[in-house]
C-alpha cells in the first residue's frame, strides 16, 4: 500500500469528490490518518496561504468522516483510498471566534468530562474511550480564533489547546492551522507522529482539482448564467482551464479561480475568454480587472471594501458601511456607494440574523466573501492600518447616541474595543466606566489583555481585574456593572463607582465602603451603645453638627488577627486568640470601642428586616421574605473572585462581606420601607433585651446571622 505521507498519482480514474472536485493526493493522506494505516501520522496539520483551499479540503473530508452525510454520496464512485471507514464522527470544535478556554470546555462539553478546570480537562480525555478507539478530535479554521482580531487568537489557541492535545498520546488530531504555527506545532512530537501538509507546497499541487473547479463554478448546472461561454461544453472546458493556467497553483489559487468566475459571471458584458489579459493572477488582480471592467478606478472598489478588511466578527451592519468607508478614504464616499453593489458583489455577502433582541439595522450584516480577500487584497493597499482603524473608532463613537453605551448598537459597543486596539488608541477608551458595563466581557477583556499593562491606567487595572469574574458567571449588564462599582470602591476609584451608579440607576446594590484587612476570619453586624462610641467619623464631624446619641451605632464587628491596625485583642495575654475590628456599618471608619460593649442583634430584630440571605462559597443571595414560607423573592446576588469568609445583613438592608483581603458593605438596594439610615439603627421596642456580642467564630457558618429559612442557594445565582 502507498504510504500515506508520500502524495502519490493516480493511478486509476475515479469519480471527484463532489464538493471539493480534486485533492485526492491530500485526502488520501487524511484517510490514512483516518484509518490508522501503517506508518500513518496521529498528528496531522493541514496548512497553506489564505485561499488556498484547506477549509474547504476539510470541510470535504469531514462528510466523509459523518456517518449520516456520507449516505448522501456515490462514495462507489470515489477513489477507495480517498474514502475513510465508517467510523462514528470525529468531534469538531468551531474555535472561530473563541478562545482557547471557551474550545477547551466544547471539548469538555462535548465528552461530558467532568473536570472543573482547564488543566483537567486533557487528562480526562487522555483517559477517555471512544468506541473502543481513541479520541479523535477535527480542529478547522484556527486562523479565526479569538473574540478579537488583534489579540493573538490562533497563537493561544495552537499553544494552549492544539500542542498538549497533540502531547496526549491517545489523541489522534487533524487541526488546520496558519502556516506560522504548522512547524511549532509538530515540535516536541516523535518522529513520526506527526505530519505537515502544505497545500501551497508542489507536492500537494492539484492542477487538474483547479480546472475542475472553475469549469463547476461555469456549468448552468451548478447556477452560472447561460452564456456562450457557459452552456457550450469545449468553450466552458478551455476558459476554465485558462482561468486554472493564470491563477496558477500555488498560494491563494482556489480564491482567485472562485473570484474571477464570480466577477465574470456577475458582469460578463465586455469580458472576452480569448484575451489573457482579462484573466487574473491573483486576488488582488481580480479585484484590478473587475473593477476596471466596470470603468470604475480599482482603488474606489478597495474603498468600499475596506472596512469590511478591517472589521470584526462575522461583518458589519449595512448602515455602518458607507460612514466607516467614508471614514478609511477620509472622503465622502456616499454617492460610489449608491452605484457601487454591482461593483463590489462578487466579493461580499450579506448574513441574515434572526432572534429577539436584534434591531432592525442590525439583522443583515455584509461581510467578505473570504478573509483572504482582506488580508491578500485590501489591507495590504492601506498605506496606515492604525490610522484607517483610529478614523473607524472615532465614527462608531459617534454613533454612540448621547455617548450612552446602553443605547449603542451592539456592533459599536462590543467590537469598538478591537477597532482601537488595532489603532493604538484602546488605552484612552479605557476610562469609561460605562463601556466596562456594557460591553460584551469576554471580547473587551481580551482585546485589554492585549494591551501592555504599564499603559493601563486604574480603570482599566480595575476592569481588568474583575474581568475573569464576569466571563466566568456570564453576568447580564445591569449585574457587570454592580460588581464593577464594588471593585472601583475596592481600588480606591470613588468617582468611577459614582459615574456608574448615576448612569445604571437599576443597580442592586450601592457599595458604602471597603477596606483592606488581611485574615479575616467571620463577621457580623452589631450595636454600640451611643456613650461607648468613640468613631473617627464623629471626631471628624464639623463642630456645629450635633451628633445623635439618642439610638445605638450599627457597626460591623470582624474577628482578625492580633496586630491588625485598629482591632483590640479578646485576650491580651494570648498571642494566639483572636482580635477584634470594629467599624461603623455606613462608613466603615474603625471605632476605638471595648468589644464588651458591644451588643448582639436579637432574633426578633434580625427577622423584622425585610430581606434574607443565603451563602456559598463564593456568592450571596439576598432575597426578600414573603408573607409565608416559600413566598421568598430573589433580589440579587453578590458574586466574588476569592471565597467568602464572612457574611451578614442588617435589618435595614446592609450586606456586611469579608474576604481573606477586605471587609466591605453594600447597601441592597432598593430603599427598603420604613427605614431611612444604615448608620443608626434603633432597637425594635418589642424585642428582646440585647446581649453583648461574642466576638465572631473563625468559620463562615458561625458568621451568619439567625435568619429565616429562605430559596436555597446555587452557585451559579
Amino acid at each position: 500500500m502507498t504510504s500515506p505521507t508520500q502524495a502519490p498519482e493516480l493511478t486509476k480514474a475515479h469519480e471527484p469528490h463532489p464538493y471539493i472536485g480534486g485533492r485526492n493526493a491530500a485526502l488520501r493522506a487524511l484517510t490514512g490518518w483516518r484509518m490508522e494505516w501503517p506508518g500513518a501520522p496521529r498528528v496531522v496539520i493541514l496548512t497553506g496561504s489564505p485561499g488556498t483551499g484547506c477549509s474547504r479540503l476539510l470541510t470535504g473530508f469531514l462528510m466523509l468522516c459523518d456517518p449520516e452525510y456520507r449516505k448522501g454520496l456515490g462514495l462507489d464512485a470515489l477513489d477507495p483510498a480517498t474514502v475513510p471507514p465508517d467510523l462514528p464522527a470525529p468531534a469538531v470544535p468551531s474555535v472561530a471566534g473563541l478562545t482557547a478556554a471557551q474550545t477547551l470546555w466544547l471539548l469538555a462539553d462535548h465528552y461530558e468530562l467532568s473536570a472543573t478546570r482547564t488543566a483537567d480537562i486533557f487528562p480526562e480525555l487522555g483517559q477517555l474511550p471512544l468506541s473502543g478507539r481513541p479520541v479523535t478530535i477535527v480542529v478547522p479554521d484556527v486562523d479565526r480564533a479569538g473574540p478579537v482580531r488583534g489579540t493573538g487568537g490562533p497563537a493561544h489557541v495552537v499553544r494552549d489547546v492544539l500542542k498538549p492535545l497533540a502531547a496526549v498520546e491517545s489523541i489522534r488530531l487533524l487541526a488546520d492551522v496558519p502556516r506560522e504555527f504548522a512547524v511549532e506545532l509538530a515540535e516536541g512530537l516523535p518522529p513520526g507522529a506527526a505530519q505537515i501538509i502544505d497545500l501551497d507546497a508542489p507536492e500537494w499541487a492539484d492542477p487538474k482539482g483547479l480546472v475542475l473547479q472553475a469549469e463547476a463554478l461555469l456549468n448552468p448546472q451548478f447556477g452560472a448564467p447561460e452564456l456562450p461561454f457557459t452552456t457550450e461544453p469545449d468553450a466552458r472546458r478551455a476558459l476554465a482551464e485558462a482561468i486554472a493556467r493564470h491563477a496558477g497553483d500555488g498560494a491563494g489559487s482556489r480564491l482567485t479561480v472562485h473570484l474571477a468566475v464570480q466577477s465574470i459571471l456577475m458582469h460578463p458584458e465586455g469580458f472576452d475568454p480569448a484575451d489573457a489579459g482579462q484573466l487574473p493572477g491573483s486576488v488582488g488582480e481580480v479585484l484590478d480587472l473587475h473593477a476596471q471592467r466596470l470603468d470604475t478606478h480599482p482603488r474606489t472598489l478597495r474603498q468600499i471594501l475596506a472596512p469590511l478588511a478591517l472589521a470584526e466578527g462575522d461583518g458589519l451592519p449595512v448602515h455602518l458601511l458607507t460612514p466607516l468607508a467614508s471614514a478609511v478614504a477620509e472622503r465622502d464616499m456616499s454617492e460610489d456607494m449608491a452605484r457601487g453593489m454591482l461593483l463590489v458583489a462578487p466579493f461580499i455577502r450579506p448574513i441574515e440574523r434572526a432572534g429577539e433582541g436584534i434591531p432592525e439595522d442590525e439583522r443583515t450584516l455584509l461581510g467578505l466573501q473570504h478573509p483572504g480577500i482582506g488580508e491578500a487584497a485590501v489591507r495590504a493597499g492601506i498605506p496606515d492600518v492604525p490610522g484607517a482603524q483610529a478614523r473607524i473608532a472615532m465614527e462608531l463613537l459617534e454613533a454612540v447616541p448621547h455617548q450612552d453605551w446602553a443605547k449603542a448598537g451592539a456592533y459599536v459597543r462590543d467590537r469598538i474595543a478591537g477597532h482601537t486596539l488595532e489603532a493604538g488608541l484602546l488605552p484612552r477608551l479605557l476610562t469609561d466606566p460605562g463601556l466596562f458595563a456594557h460591553a460584551e466581557p469576554v471580547r473587551l477583556r481580551a482585546a485589554v489583555e492585549a494591551v501592555p499593562p504599564e499603559q493601563l491606567d486604574a480603570p482599566a487595572r480595575t476592569y481588568l481585574r474583575t474581568a475573569p469574574l464576569l466571563t466566568r458567571t456570564q453576568a447580564p449588564a445591569i449585574l457587570r456593572a454592580a460588581l464593577l462599582e464594588t471593585a472601583f470602591v475596592e481600588d480606591g476609584l470613588p468617582e468611577y463607582a459614582a459615574v456608574l451608579r448615576r448612569i445604571v440607576p437599576e443597580l442592586p446594590w450601592h457599595t458604602l465602603w471597603s477596606v483592606p484587612v488581611a485574615g479575616v476570619d467571620a463577621v457580623t453586624v452589631g450595636k454600640l451603645p451611643p456613650s461607648a462610641a468613640a468613631s473617627d467619623s464623629a471626631a471628624e464631624a464639623p463642630a456645629k453638627q450635633e451628633p445623635q446619641e439618642s439610638a445605638p451605632l450599627a457597626v460591623a464587628v470582624s474577628a482578625v488577627p492580633q496586630g491588625t491596625p485598629g482591632s483590640s485583642p479578646l485576650k491580651a495575654d494570648d498571642p494566639k486568640a483572636p482580635a477584634v475590628l470594629v467599624q461603623d456599618l455606613a462608613t466603615g471608619s474603625v471605632i476605638d470601642a471595648d468589644p464588651t460593649q458591644i451588643l448582639r442583634l436579637s432574633d426578633d430584630e434580625r427577622a423584622t428586616g425585610p430581606l434574607g440571605f443565603s451563602r456559598g462559597a463564593d456568592y450571596v443571595r439576598v432575597w426578600r421574605r414573603g408573607e409565608q414560607k416559600g413566598d421568598e423573592k430573589i433580589v440579587t446576588a453578590l458574586i466574588s473572585a476569592t471565597p467568602f469568609t464572612g457574611t451578614d445583613l442588617s435589618p435595614d438592608g446592609i450586606l456586611l462581606v469579608a474576604t481573606e483581603s477586605c471587609v466591605k458593605a453594600l447597601q441592597i438596594r432598593p430603599a427598603q420601607p420604613c427605614v431611612t439610615t444604615a448608620r443608626r439603627s434603633a432597637p425594635d421596642p418589642q424585642a428582646a433585651e440585647p446581649e453583648p456580642v461574642q466576638a465572631p467564630e473563625p468559620k463562615p457558618e458561625a458568621a451568619q446571622a439567625p435568619q429565616a429559612p429562605g430559596p436555597d442557594a446555587h452557585p451559579s445565582a
